[in-house]
């Protein structure tokens, strides 16, 4: 079973190219380093999830995704900066600063601000943001405890930070940012 590690221990761990647990606002997460292609591909084996979906970017300000917001039109940066820090996921034109791996068979990245203390603390020690993706396996309920994460993922994770769920009946909402359009409310 994976032990609760410290914050540094987690951070560590990140850049070393592993993939760990962690609470978010709604639900246990998974995450990784978004630049290493074999803590992308061993998540998705670990969440045996269809490597065309995509994942989400969680970081602690909106300062952490200047590289992924490079080359979108400033007009468009006012939902962002309106809607973070919260429960809010934006679908970006990506620009190719994305992993194939992270937006998987689409031409957008999702990217989100924490408003979750413990996220923003561990994306601030990163320096950078992270994988969030819920702590289950592909079709099944995500994680809703510590507890949950280890029973599901026994020793196969690298590390997990405890903590408490943000509060968040349901994941963020995830909207275009040049539609507009709500792909999950």
């Amino acid at each position: 079973m994976t032990e609760a590690c410290t914050l540094e221990t987690t951070v560590a761990t990140l850049r070393a190219g592993g993939v760990i647990a962690y609470p978010t606002e709604a639900v246990w997460g998974l995450g990784c380093d978004p630049d290493n292609d074999e803590a992308l591909a061993r998540l998705l084996r670990l969440k045996q999830r269809d490597p065309a979906k995509g994942m989400i970017l969680v970081a602690a300000s909106i300062g952490q995704f200047a590289p992924w917001l490079e080359g979108v039109p400033l007009e468009l940066h006012a939902p962002l900066v309106a809607s973070w820090p919260g429960p809010h996921t934006w679908l970006v034109p990506d620009n190719g600063r994305s992993r194939a791996l992270l937006r998987g068979g689409h031409d957008r990245v999702a990217l989100r601000v924490s408003d979750h203390p413990l996220v923003v603390e561990l994306c601030t020690a990163f320096g950078k943001p992270i994988v969030s993706t819920s702590a289950n396996k592909a079709s099944e309920p995500p994680a809703m405890s510590a507890d949950e994460v280890r029973t599901i993922f026994g020793d196969q994770l690298d590390a997990l930070i405890e903590g408490e769920l943000g509060g968040l009946e349901r994941p963020s909402t995830i909207r275009d940012l040049i539609t507009g359009r709500v792909l999950r409310s």
